[in-house]
């Protein structure tokens, strides 16, 4: 026996519906573009513990960022036994790694969870007791909602001046 991930690497993907987008995840198998850009051909991906889905397709270039990063990590990191103990080949691993290999356990290269800031805590002061956050709320929605109108109702008036200068001349 020699050691062998007991699972896949599998790419860092988001949830598809707006509810999820927002959480990456594991995904079911890497896409044939990430691969190429990883330099790993799609035939040997399954043998060395890739897990490859030919439908899956890139949407973002960071997203296949992240998962070629993944995959060039996961390559550094594979030790690679040679088929016949006294024949190895050119993909294989040297002699002194293949003396120190050990048995991986668990998820392969599982994605790391966010860290939330530590809380600050601040003083109230009477300032902020006495801040309207609602009625600055609408005042800020409502100069949003009416910049088109000012706007022409700022030209007609640039206008009108323009008429009066030009009249009383």
């Amino acid at each position: 026996m020699f050691p062998r991930p007991l699972g896949k690497l599998r790419p860092a993907v988001r949830g598809q519906t707006k509810r999820y987008n927002s959480k990456v995840k594991l995904g079911k198998g890497f896409t044939l573009e990430e691969l190429k850009a990883a330099g790993i051909p799609a035939k040997l991906a399954p043998t060395i513990g890739i897990a490859v889905d030919h439908r899956r397709t890139n949407k973002s270039l960071e997203s296949l960022q992240q998962n070629t990063n993944r995959l060039k990590g996961y390559m550094s990191k594979l030790v690679l036994f040679p088929r016949k103990a006294g024949k190895p080949k050119s993909g294989d691993s040297a002699a002194a790694d293949l003396a120190t290999a050990t048995q991986l356990v668990g998820t392969v290269m599982p994605l790391k969870k966010k860290e939330k800031g530590a809380l600050k805590m601040v003083t109230v002061t009477q300032d902020m007791k006495d801040f309207g956050a609602y009625a600055k709320l609408r005042v800020e929605q409502m100069n949003v909602r009416m910049v088109g109108a000012r706007h022409k109702r700022a030209i007609e008036e640039a206008e009108k001046a323009k008429e009066k200068a030009a009249r009383k001349k």
